[in-house]
């Protein structure tokens, strides 16, 4: 089966199951005890977190909240989570890691800020026994496996959304603004490529850039210099690999005295994101399942560490290949684009945010609007 095929159908089950229910998030049904298997280790492990950045609130909010009660739950309140944030920092993530082969953690979840930079700490803990799980973007190295969402799928849901905001009349004459994400973050380049694989020949991009640390600042002066370019009423749509960059690309257009926004797309589903859809600031966004993402990969550590193989297989059965290795193991979670449509069987059913936090006092109409109350 091709990847794209592959991809095709992920939008399939994406849409068929909107709702992801926490409890049945881990694609293994690993709740509870580890005790029904004879581990070559015991639930009292350390596994080692290193999250990259924390502009993006998902990685505090969510990720390493989701993953240490995972861990905790998978070893009978044992296991514990050795954590640390480098704070877009590849050259502190490394000494993160460097700590973390010294104090001797089981495995290793590891997002990467560099995903290159970082392969000569990933051969470091593969040297010193310590298995790494590439976690959310893709690092280069001997990694033992990798847990994500099929990242190109995100670019096509976001490229497609994109040209259904334009409408039927879309055509070479309209003029698109690339936001992409950071040239060292290996997902930007596959959001890239798959929603360049959906807007090429049908619209055309004046004017692309890949953002410097994925920052809503300097998003907002590449907005700020396109505008400049291209002239504020010509511009069709905006492509924005996240959500964060979004907001930056808003105030921008904002500045330049424009009140009806352009379509603009956006990913992660962040409460500031949602909020702009439905004020509509922003078209949409790309939801992915923080907690499926995040509890799979406590699963897969545990599963590793613990030399549960018929557990660590039946969940990475997808392979795919870094610039270092091949036929990685990897567990890919599905993608739903996020609109107004769509809001509370998304984030609110799935218990991300409440109604009360996203329809505050400046939203209430706007919720009342389209049936959020």
């Amino acid at each position: 089966m091709s990847s794209r095929m592959r991809r095709r159908i992920a939008i399939s089950v994406a849409a068929a199951t909107v709702s992801v229910t926490l409890a049945g998030c881990g694609a293994l049904n690993a709740t509870g005890s580890s005790d029904d298997a004879s581990p070559t280790k015991g639930n009292d492990i350390t596994v080692g977190l290193l999250l990259p950045e924390k502009a993006n609130t998902r990685y505090e909010n969510f990720d390493y909240p989701i993953i240490k009660q995972k861990v905790e739950a998978l070893t009978n309140d044992k296991g514990r989570v050795e954590y640390a944030n480098a704070e877009a920092s590849a050259d502190k993530q490394a000494g993160q890691m460097q700590q973390m082969i010294d104090d001797r953690v089981d495995v290793i979840l590891l997002d990467a800020v560099d995903s290159q930079a970082i392969a000569s700490g990933v051969k470091k803990a593969k040297e010193a026994g310590i298995p790494v799980i590439a976690y959310d973007r893709l690092a280069e190295g001997p990694i033992d496996a990798y847990v994500s969402f099929d990242n190109e799928l995100v670019g096509e849901v976001q490229g497609r959304s994109l040209l259904e905001a334009i409408g039927e009349k879309a055509s070479l004459s309209d003029k698109i603004v690339m936001m992409n994400g950071s040239s060292t973050d290996p997902n930007a380049k596959q959001f890239k490529a798959g929603a360049l694989s959906e807007l090429n020949g049908k619209v055309t991009i004046a004017e692309s850039f890949d953002t410097k640390d994925w920052k809503p600042e300097n998003a907002q002066a590449n907005m700020a210099e396109a505008i400049e370019k291209i002239g504020k009423d010509n511009i069709a749509a905006v492509y924005s690999a996240n959500d964060g960059m979004a907001g930056g690309i808003v105030k921008a257009l904002e500045a330049a005295g424009m009140t009806d926004m352009p379509p603009i797309t956006g990913q992660d589903a962040e409460l500031a994101a949602v909020q702009r859809i439905i004020a509509g600031e922003q078209y949409m966004s790309v939801y992915k399942s923080y907690p499926q993402e995040a509890e799979n990969a406590a699963e897969l550590a545990v599963a590793k560490v613990q030399g549960r193989d018929i557990q660590f297989a039946a969940l990475a059965r997808e392979k795919v290949d870094s610039p270092t290795h091949k036929g990685i193991p990897a567990h890919l979670v599905p993608v739903v684009a996020l609109t107004k449509e769509n809001i509370k069987d998304t984030v609110v059913a799935d218990d991300i945010y409440k109604l009360s936090d996203i329809c505050t006092a400046q939203y209430k109409a706007q919720c009342r609007a389209i049936g959020l109350r």
